[in-house]
C-alpha cells in the first residue's frame, strides 16, 4: 500500500524569512501597472480585457516517490499569459510559496518583458509549490521529471518553452528536456532540445547564460550612470537575493570598482561599510546555504538592510520587498530590480516622492529571457555561438531597450516602468489589429 504524505503541502504557508507577509496580491498589481500604461497607450479595450488575463492556467497534481520509499503529492503550476508574439516564454521555480496569482503576475510580466524586449516570444510562468533545499537531489530529479510528464503536450519548442528561475538552475532545465525528448518519437528528439533554456551547454545550453540576467542588469545600470553623469567607481550598492542574479551582479559590479555593503537573503542580512568581498561571499553561500554567519560582515535586522545608505539598491530575492514598510527606510539614488515585481505600488509611490529612480523589473532582468533567445536560435540553426558574441548581442538588446525606454520617458511625461510597459503594449496592440481576433 502506498504511503501518502502530501498533507505537508497544503499547508497554509508562513511568510519567507526576508519579508513580512505582503499586504499587496501580486497578480492585481501587475495589473494596475498594466492598466496605468495603457491609458497612456488608448489601448484598445478588447485587448485590454484580453490582457486582463492568461489564456491559460494549468494546475497539476502528481505524486512522487520520496527516498524513503513514501510518495508525496506535489501542486504545479504552468500559466500561458500571451502568445500573441511568439511561443510562451517562462521560468519554472521550486519554492514552498508559490500560489496562483503569483504565478498570474509572473506570466503577465513576462509578455510584458519579452514585448518590450523586441523578442518572438510571449509571456508564461511554471512553479512546483516545495522547498527544494528539503530535498535530495535523487528526489529534485524525480520531482521534476514528474512535472514535466505531468506537462505533456502544454509545453513544446514552437509552443511554450520553460527556463529556470527561484530554485531552479540548468540542471533542472536538463532533466526537464531529457524527459520531454524521451517522450517523443526516436528520430525528432534531437529536434526539441529548444523545449527548455538555460540548460548546461554541454547539453544544448548557450554559454553565457548562467550570468546573463546579473549582467544584463549590470548593463542597464551602465546606460543609467551614463545618462545621470553618475561614476561607477567607488558606487555603494546592496543587494537583496544573494542567488543567479544579486551574485552574479555583485562579482561584475565589483570588478568595475562598486563596493558591496550590505546582502540579505533568506537566512539573514550583513553589512560591512569597508566592503564585503561577492566572490568570498558566493562561495560561503554555496557551502553553508545563505549569507548569515559570514565572517566578513557585522550581524543586521531587516531594517537596518534597508536603512543602510547606498547609492545603488538592487532587489533580487522575493516580490513585494519594497512597501509603505520599506520604502521610506531606503537611502539610495537608484533601485535595479533583479527580482520580478519587488515594488508594490505604495513603495512605487514612495520611492518617487523621494526622488529615487527606478529601473523596472521587465527592462533591468530582461537579460535572462535574451540569452534564453539566443539558445532558442542556437538549438534551431545547430550552432554554439562564442560568449563572447553572446555577450555583445545582450549589450546591444540591453542597450537598444533602456534607449527606448528613456525616450518613451521622455515623450509622454510617465516613469519608466510605465515606459517600458508604453513600448510593450504597443508592440503588442499593433500585431493584434494587424492579425485581427479569430474568428
Amino acid at each position: 500500500m502506498l504511503a501518502l504524505n502530501g498533507n505537508r503541502q497544503e499547508t497554509a504557508p508562513m511568510a519567507p524569512k526576508e519579508s513580512a507577509a505582503p499586504a499587496a496580491n501580486v497578480f492585481e498589481v501587475a495589473q494596475q501597472q498594466l492598466y496605468r500604461a495603457a491609458e497612456v497607450v488608448q489601448l484598445d479595450p478588447a485587448i485590454r480585457t484580453i490582457l486582463s488575463q492568461p489564456k491559460n492556467e494549468l494546475i497539476v497534481n502528481f505524486p512522487v516517490r520520496m527516498d524513503d520509499g513514501s510518495y508525496r503529492l506535489f501542486k504545479g503550476y504552468r500559466i500561458q499569459h500571451s502568445n500573441i508574439m511568439g511561443p510562451y516564454k517562462g521560468g519554472v521555480r521550486y519554492h514552498p510559496h508559490v500560489h496562483l496569482d503569483e504565478v498570474k503576475a509572473l506570466a503577465a510580466w513576462m509578455t510584458m518583458k519579452c514585448a518590450l524586449m523586441e523578442i518572438p516570444f510571449g509571456g508564461a510562468k511554471g512553479g512546483v509549490k516545495f522547498d527544494p533545499r528539503q530535498h535530495s537531489r535523487d528526489e529534485l530529479e524525480r520531482i521534476t521529471r514528474r512535472f514535466t510528464h505531468a506537462l505533456g503536450s502544454n509545453i513544446g519548442p514552437n509552443y511554450d518553452i520553460p527556463a529556470p528561475d527561484m530554485g531552479t538552475n540548468s540542471q533542472t532545465m536538463v532533466w526537464m528536456m531529457d524527459t520531454y525528448m524521451n517522450s517523443a518519437g526516436q528520430t525528432d528528439k534531437n529536434a526539441l532540445r529548444g523545449v527548455v533554456t538555460g540548460k548546461s551547454p554541454t547539453s544544448g545550453g548557450s554559454l553565457g547564460r548562467e550570468h546573463a540576467t546579473g549582467l544584463g542588469l549590470v548593463y542597464t545600470i551602465q546606460e543609467w550612470a551614463a545618462e545621470t553623469g553618475f561614476n561607477l567607481d567607488g558606487a555603494t550598492f546592496a543587494v537583496q537575493g544573494y542567488g543567479n542574479v544579486g551574485a552574479h551582479a555583485a562579482r561584475i559590479l565589483s570588478r568595475m570598482g562598486a563596493v558591496l555593503v550590505a546582502v540579505q537573503d533568506h537566512t539573514g542580512a550583513i553589512r560591512n561599510t569597508e566592503g564585503v568581498h561577492p566572490q568570498r561571499l558566493s562561495k560561503y553561500v554555496q557551502t553553508v546555504g545563505g549569507v548569515a554567519g559570514y565572517p566578513g560582515g557585522e550581524i543586521i535586522d531587516r531594517r537596518d538592510f534597508f536603512s543602510t545608505p547606498v547609492d545603488i539598491f538592487i532587489p533580487a530575492a522575493m516580490e513585494m520587498q519594497i512597501n509603505a514598510d520599506t520604502a521610506p527606510l531606503m537611502r539610495c539614488k537608484l533601485v535595479v530590480e533583479g527580482a520580478n515585481g519587488p515594488t508594490d505600488l505604495d513603495g512605487e509611490r514612495i520611492l518617487a516622492d523621494r526622488g529615487v529612480t527606478v529601473l523596472p523589473d521587465i527592462l533591468a532582468n530582461a537579460g535572462g529571457v535574451t540569452v534564453s533567445y539566443f539558445e532558442w536560435l542556437q538549438n534551431r540553426r545547430a550552432e554554439q555561438w562564442t560568449e563572447e558574441d553572446v555577450e555583445l548581442r545582450l549589450e546591444r538588446m540591453m542597450q537598444r531597450a533602456y534607449a527606448t525606454m528613456r525616450r518613451l520617458r521622455e515623450e509622454r511625461g510617465v516613469d519608466n516602468r510605465t515606459a517600458c510597459h508604453v513600448h510593450a503594449l504597443s508592440r503588442i496592440q499593433a500585431v493584434y489589429h494587424e492579425r485581427g481576433i479569430f474568428p
